[in-house]
């Protein structure tokens, strides 16, 4: 669980509804037109530009932003010393039944044993890289094309209360509901984009490029194993993954 998001989240619209419950009534800040252009509008909005499948899967790709961990690059780094220290006694052979709870690590270790040429286990390894930053590319597209979206929805849900408005000026009691959608609808959808959209595009991206970095450094480390190089010095080519503060300790980020 990231700590940070949830509280991120929960605080922001914390504060948010202390401010509507000392300013006046709470009910007064709900209006389901207003709700229904912003919220739904946004949405449809959004499906036009992908297909339903990129679509639909937005929803488990934002809980990357909750739940997702993305493993540390000190543990990788002494995960492949192990393994590079048991190719040394054993040869590749021996690294069959190493227990490697990382898949990407998994997989590359695998092609090691499987007896794979050095430019084939590199081209596979970074077309995976690629594979993987561009679907973590759309699904941050996504909540980004929410964040451009639920504003301008907004806005049009406030022309079109200023409309109803203007049009039945004569009639007092039509004001007040028609300045509530016109108001309101430019809240929801601030709130909607730079509450709750923006925020997880943006963690979203910071993760894809956690995992980013993380696949790097076990490719450097799977060719180094394949390469015959002594773990030291495995080990030291993979400490530039972490900050110069923290190499001699090895600690990650």
């Amino acid at each position: 669980m990231d700590l940070a998001t949830l509280v991120g989240l929960i605080g922001g619209f914390a504060f948010v509804l202390m401010a509507i419950l000392l300013g006046g009534n709470v009910s007064s800040f709900v209006d389901v037109p207003s709700i229904l252009i912003v919220l739904c509008g946004s949405m449809f909005v959004v499906l036009m530009k992908y297909n339903l499948g990129q679509f639909l899967g937005a929803a488990k790709i934002a809980g990357k932003a909750f739940l997702f961990k993305v493993d540390k690059p000190d543990d990788l780094i002494q995960k492949a010393i192990e393994l590079a220290d048991s190719a040394r006694k054993g040869g590749f052979l021996a690294l069959e039944e190493a227990e490697i709870p990382n898949p990407f690590m998994a997989k590359g270790v695998s092609m090691l044993v499987d007896g794979y040429d050095a430019e084939v286990v590199r081209s596979t390894l970074r077309k995976d890289i690629a594979l993987t930053q561009e679907r973590h590319e759309v699904g941050s597209s996504i909540f980004k094309a929410i964040g451009d979206v639920a504003p301008a929805m907004g806005m049009i849900g406030t022309l079109v209360g200023l409309v109803a408005m203007l049009s039945n000026m004569s009639d007092p009691k039509s004001i007040g509901p028609s300045m509530a959608v016109a108001l309101l609808t430019t809240l929801y959808g601030a709130i909607l984009a730079n509450m709750v959209a923006i925020p997880i595009a943006n963690k979203l991206d910071l993760r894809s490029g956690e995992e980013a970095r993380n696949q790097a450094l076990i490719l450097d480390a799977v060719l180094g194993i394949q390469d015959g190089q002594n773990p030291r010095v495995i080990e030291g080519l993979l400490k530039n993954y972490l900050p110069a503060s923290k190499r001699n300790t090895g600690a990650a980020e």
